[in-house]
């Protein structure tokens, strides 16, 4: 009998702190917003919020069917105000205005064991730091050499033991791509040597998925003091890390003189090696967070690329005749640059410069590319917090330290912008009169937008480009099944047990 009324003391304890705890009404020209569905009383959508994430990504957009462009609430026990945006109109105001929309301490409480001081998690003088260095980086002369020079040496290398199966064999693309741009992201970023197989690959994608739980568990402290042993073990990997590139690249400016940015166009892959992280010493001093800010460039510049790589693939598979399209464009663009009067196709992207396989040169190939960061955007979904209160262009208020949300996998489907074919994979959309079709950053909000678009766009536009072009010319591709292939619970957007297929080679 104790322990029963023991028992509902507790249960009226925990509704009434549900109650108390509750998110505030937010108000549009002082008319309440809408809740989307499974609102529930007292826990709001803490409950949904805890599902996997691919479900997680399918109630947004069935939102998104059901509100349109409409601002919708959302809320969680404990947590600040959050709303929903789906209108570009709304998204380029957030964009636009970096001193009223900033990361926030929601999120950097949830990332900080991650990201430390990087410029995932950055704000004011700090991210512009860091954005300088990025731009340092990529200038016009470094990604010449990266994209000419340096990416056609790695892609290479990485699909050698792919020309010399005669046979179909089982290969992992998605660990392919991973291997290319951690190679390409290590030499010419931070001047060492990096493999996808290495120890700090596996601790990283471990946290990363453990660090996007955290956003979809409000009990997320409660629950890593009993479960979070190998989320600590597997930060501590990767903080470790960090700070080995910054010693290496240490050692390595004491040892050269000439060792940092190109100063010239000329095409030495040692010109450019190791640029990344020498701009950052140069900028921030400080070796702890110099490892933050490598650490975040190269999630950005690893992962989501790869990724992006992997999904495209998939689809192409799914639709044999894109690859046929596609790959008439290449041998058409491959024949021009070969001296040999034969087909093309009989020799294959290793008798030619694959840097000749451009994004304004093969405008299908970007389509398919575009049309797969739509379907599967590398990172999909953002946030930001309001660092003091406004009114959104739609009349929706949001009080200081309210949260925005919006779902970039939602809105690349949303059938307002994208038509009643919107769920379908189809490059064609993105061409008119053979001419790739342009969208501003509200509407496909892939590459970020504002003073925050991506840095590393055009290096992604053609690492994609390059690889796919000279893998389509190369290989035929045969998925193992035809099930469909799930997300992996991260930051990004990894494909679960990774992509195998059969390869054989066409020469």
């Amino acid at each position: 009998m104790h322990s029963t009324a023991l028992l509902l003391v507790a249960v009226v304890v925990l509704i009434v702190v549900l109650y108390i705890s509750r998110s505030p009404t937010l108000r549009k020209h002082g008319v309440a917003l809408k809740r989307p569905p499974n609102t529930l009383f007292l826990v709001g959508n803490g409950l949904l919020f805890l599902q996997t994430r691919h479900r997680l990504f399918s109630w947004f957009v069935k939102c998104e069917r059901l509100f349109g462009l409409e601002t919708f609430q959302i809320s969680v026990p404990s947590l600040p105000a959050g709303v929903v945006i789906n209108d570009p109109k709304n998204l380029e105001y957030v964009f636009k205005n970096e001193g009223i929309f900033a990361k926030g301490d929601f999120f950097k409480r949830r990332s900080w064991d991650l990201f430390g001081n990087g410029i995932i998690n950055a704000d004011g003088d700090l991210w512009r730091v860091q954005r300088k260095a990025g731009l340092n980086f990529l200038n016009n002369a470094n990604l010449k050499i990266l994209t000419e020079v340096a990416l056609p040496q790695y892609l290479k290398e990485s699909i050698k033991p792919l020309r010399e199966v005669q046979t179909s064999s089982l290969v992992d693309l998605q660990a392919i791509f991973h291997e290319l741009t951690t190679q390409l992201m290590g030499r010419m970023a931070y001047g060492t040597e990096m493999h996808h197989s290495d120890p700090f690959s596996e601790a990283f994608d471990f946290a990363s998925g453990a660090t996007g739980e955290r956003f979809q568990n409000p009990l997320w402290k409660l629950t890593e003091i009993f479960f979070g042993h190998r989320f600590r073990e597997s930060v501590q990997e990767v903080k470790s890390f960090g700070s080995e590139i910054v010693r290496t690249a240490v050692a390595n400016n004491e040892t050269k003189t000439d060792h940092g940015f190109a100063s010239d166009t000329s095409d030495t892959l040692q010109s450019v090696s190791g640029s990344l992280i020498n701009s950052l010493l140069e900028s921030i001093g400080d070796h702890q967070m110099v490892a933050d800010a490598a650490l975040n460039y190269l999630t950005a510049g690893r992962d989501t690329t790869a990724q992006a790589l992997t999904w495209a693939f998939y689809l192409m598979m799914r639709h044999p005749h894109v690859i046929d399209t596609l790959r008439t464009e290449v041998e058409k663009l491959a024949a021009s640059c070969l001296k040999e009067s034969t087909s093309p196709s009989l020799h294959g992207a290793s008798s030619i410069d694959t840097s000749i396989f451009r994004p304004a040169s093969l405008p299908y190939v970007m389509a398919v590319f575009y049309e797969t960061l739509r379907l599967f955007p590398p990172v999909p979904f953002e946030i930001k917090q309001c660092e003091q209160a406004t009114t959104l262009p739609d009349g929706t208020f949001l009080p200081q330290g309210s949260i925005v949300f919006w779902s970039i996998w939602a809105m690349n489907r949303s059938r307002i912008t994208w038509g009643e074919g919107a769920d379908d994979f189809d490059p064609d959309r993105w061409l008119e009169n053979g001419n790739l079709v342009s969208k501003t950053a509200f509407e496909f909000p892939v590459f970020n937008g504002g003073p925050r678009t991506c840095l590393g766009k055009k290096m992604a536009e053609i690492v994609a480009v390059q690889t796919i072009a000279t893998m389509v010319l190369d290989f035929d591709f045969e998925p193992i099944d035809d099930e469909e292939r799930e997300v992996l619970n991260s930051l990004t957007l990894p494909m679960e047990d990774g992509l195998p297929c059969l390869v054989k080679s066409r020469t």
